[in-house]
């Protein structure tokens, strides 16, 4: 059997959104193409890659090990046709979290002269992908559960402690106090909770802090983009606060949404530069002294709380150890 390249892309394509809509226009083809295509492809391998239902898209275990082996076939294919770009520079993002973003618009005006190549990928795919020298650079989260995976050909660094503030309903009254309890109201949180077929590292952040506070959260589920969790929040009618990123709750503050610092400690999710071993080009140490000098200027190793909230995160987290 051949393997036709372009249903290998796509598989790739949808992997890395875990969406066939947002996928379908990233590649420029219709949704009921894209699923015709994925069919045609996992008939051609004898295997199922994806389970979808109306709300999700998951790999399944075969299609994580496929999607192992089509990044190595596609980077193979890729570097056969074309001429390494001596001027350009590859990172991911993670959904629409800002901190990669941030250090991105800082290094583009710096760097005018190199062109960023941007994807997007969550923290294990992106070191996969950095491994496998389909990334440059990475901004991740690190664990140990990673680092098991993946002991040795990489680096990394502390870049940011990204505080989580809680984000209250439309309509909420005016408070004088920029903090509240965190057991005030129920706390809900977009994630897919554990034993769903998404339940992922973030979830096992989210899992983390539930068994150190004793708080039971509500699992929403990711409905995916900010705009569609916004409208979620909107049509709430109940008293809760939504646990949220800062760079999500920053967003929510703009719409005219309250944000508070939870009283009680802090939760930080730490973000580090990851990059592999040996002596790097000058764009990557231009990219890693940018994305440093950028943390230094938003004190991101020094978020703001609460007066007495001592900052948390899950211990398995070694980059807070390093710190």
């Amino acid at each position: 059997m051949d393997l036709d390249l372009r249903l290998v892309r796509y598989f790739v394509t949808v992997a890395d959104e875990l969406h066939f809509g947002r996928a379908a226009a990233k590649l420029f083809i219709s949704q009921p193409t894209l699923s015709k295509q994925i069919r045609k492809l996992e008939a051609d391998v004898g295997a199922t890659l994806l389970v979808r239902d109306s709300r999700h898209v998951a790999l399944t275990p075969r299609g994580d090990r496929f999607l192992h082996l089509a990044r190595q076939l596609l980077a193979t294919a890729d570097r056969m046709v074309r001429e390494p770009a001596p001027h350009h520079l590859r990172i991911a993002h993670i959904f629409e979290l800002d901190t990669s973003r941030v250090v991105a618009d800082a290094f583009t005006a710096a760097h005018p002269g190199v062109r960023l190549v941007q994807s997007q990928m969550d923290s294990a795919r992106q070191l996969t992908a950095l491994l496998e020298d389909q990334l440059d650079v990475a901004i991740i989260r690190v664990t140990g559960a990673l680092k098991a995976v993946h002991p040795a050909g990489w680096r990394h660094a502390l870049l940011r402690l990204e505080p989580f503030r809680l984000v209250g309903r439309p309509g909420d009254p005016r408070r004088t106090s920029v903090s509240v309890s965190v057991h005030e109201r129920p706390l809900e949180v977009f994630a897919d909770a554990p034993g769903t077929a998404l339940y992922n590292v973030h979830g096992r952040y989210l899992s983390s802090l539930e068994q150190h506070t004793g708080l039971g959260l509500h699992w929403l589920g990711n409905p995916g983009t900010f705009d569609t969790c916004h409208a979620a929040l909107a049509r709430a009618h109940d008293s809760a606060y939504l646990l949220e990123f800062d760079s999500y709750a920053r967003r929510y503050a703009e719409l005219g949404l309250p944000v508070h610092r939870p009283q009680e400690l802090q939760p930080v999710y730490p973000w580090s530069l990851a990059w592999r071993e040996g002596e790097q080009p000058e764009t990557i140490q231009a990219f890693l002294a940018t994305a440093r000098e950028t943390a230094t200027r938003h004190h991101w190793l020094h978020p703001e709380r609460a007066d007495a909230a001592p900052l948390w995160a899950p211990p398995e987290d070694l980059t807070v150890a390093t710190a």
